[in-house]
């Protein structure tokens, strides 16, 4: 779930709150103070990761020699330059948390390929993420639309117990 979007759980709490009398419902409440993750060009992203995985398993099926370790180390610096335009400054500061810069100019080949693995794990972990998110907005969103028909039922129910015969 995205930042900025508290999840109540299904006894109508926010983590932290009492349990109170709420009806049974999830709920999609936006919050104010949290920061908030985006990614401004969902499409670029994709497109990055796409290449990441791809140099990735390059990378394993032949060994480089120092002209394709410099080129590669080119390669995944402009890549998390790059990733860092599309994202949100929450993600971006994760992104320079978790990843250490590769300071010598010919790194190793196992050097790099941690690094582009672990650039490949952090992605597919932002779309997990991302898709997480998406599938509880759904259920929130499910779970209120039978809320409502079943508050039409019931009040159509009520409608009809005060006439009940034929209206013309």
């Amino acid at each position: 779930m995205p930042a900025g979007v508290e999840r109540r759980s299904s006894l109508g709490t926010a983590q932290g709150e009492k349990m109170a009398n709420d009806p049974v419902r999830p709920e999609i409440i936006q919050e104010k103070e949290a920061g908030d993750e985006t990614i401004s060009q969902p499409s670029k992203l994709i497109r990055i990761a796409s290449m990441t995985r791809a140099t990735l398993d390059e990378v394993r099926q032949a060994p480089l020699d120092e002209a394709g370790r410099k080129r590669l180390l080119s390669i995944y610096r402009r890549s998390l330059d790059e990733l860092k335009e599309v994202l949100s400054p929450d993600l971006r500061e994760e992104l320079d948390e978790v990843f250490l810069p590769l300071t010598s100019e010919v790194p190793s080949e196992s050097e790099l390929r941690v690094a582009q693995a672990q650039l490949v794990g952090w992605l597919e972990g932002l779309f997990h993420g991302i898709q997480a998110s998406l599938w509880s907005q759904q259920v929130a969103a499910q779970a209120q639309l039978a809320e409502v028909r079943q508050n039409k039922a019931l009040e159509g129910a009520s409608e009809d117990a005060a006439y009940p015969g034929t209206y013309l």
